[in-house]
């Protein structure tokens, strides 16, 4: 048996007498059987180029829509190529409208946002009822 501190910052300090290897033992057990039920957040990418077709669209929109169905984030972004960044806005207009198809599916995390070559927009999966 050994002499446990459980609190040391209580005013007077806790101790307790236990089997200290015991109870290093369950708490590893514990912390593991916590870390098995937790779930990994999984992040899946589209990419679009600002002058996508409507038919790449429409099959990276399905692809997408599984995403979601799966529970995965969803990433989605317009890469600019060369002098292609002057159609800003055209990528804007792609992103909105992915989110509005996916509506029903997951919500906006965060709004197109451009990083550099990037225009960048989170959509996270709807909770299951």
């Amino acid at each position: 048996m050994d002499l446990v501190e459980i609190s040391p910052n209580a005013e007077p300090p806790v101790c307790k007498i236990m089997d200290y290897k015991k109870f290093v033992y369950e708490q590893k057990k514990r912390d593991k059987a916590l870390k098995a039920k937790s779930s990994q957040v999984v992040v899946k990418e589209i990419r679009f180029g600002p002058q996508t077709d409507e038919h790449d669209y429409e099959f990276k929109r399905k692809n997408a829509e599984k995403f979601l169905k799966e529970g995965a984030k969803l990433k989605a972004f317009v890469f600019f190529k060369g002098r292609s960044i002057i159609y800003k806005d055209q990528g804007q207009i792609l992103l909105l409208r992915l989110a509005t198809d996916l509506e029903e599916y997951g919500k906006v995390e965060a709004m197109p946002v451009l990083e550099g070559k990037r225009m960048i927009m989170f959509i996270a999966p709807k909770k299951k009822k």
